[in-house]
């Protein structure tokens, strides 16, 4: 029995911060790469839902919202990048458009 409560107690401890919102600059790319395999091996859609990130998991799910325009959006990581100097998140053209976003900007993300 104690065996499962400390399990129980160290899981509380972990998850507020797993899944905290974290803001971190991103960016957004769209037909230029149409058609290029990303990392997880599909085809890249620009008007998808997905987008790219250096360390967290191929398939990991996000919400990132725009909190200029208050929208937000569900992405998939798929792909490996962005390769900018300061910037964390690529979002595909599709993932961009449904929260307003025009250009590299802040934003807020965190786990689904």
């Amino acid at each position: 029995m104690k065996r499962y409560a400390t399990f129980a107690i160290a899981l509380s401890a972990l998850a507020p911060s797993a899944f905290a919102d974290t803001t971190v600059v991103a960016t957004w790319y769209g037909n230029e790469l149409r058609g290029n395999r990303t990392a997880s091996g599909e085809m890249f859609n620009p008007n998808g839902l997905t987008a790219a990130h250096k360390t967290l998991p191929l398939g990991t799910c996000l919400v990132v919202a725009n909190p200029k325009t208050g929208k937000s959006v569900r992405v998939r990581i798929n792909d490996r990048g962005p390769y900018t100097k300061g910037v964390s998140l690529d979002l595909s053209a599709g993932a961009a458009r449904a929260i307003g976003m025009r250009s590299t900007q802040g934003v807020t993300m965190r786990h689904c």
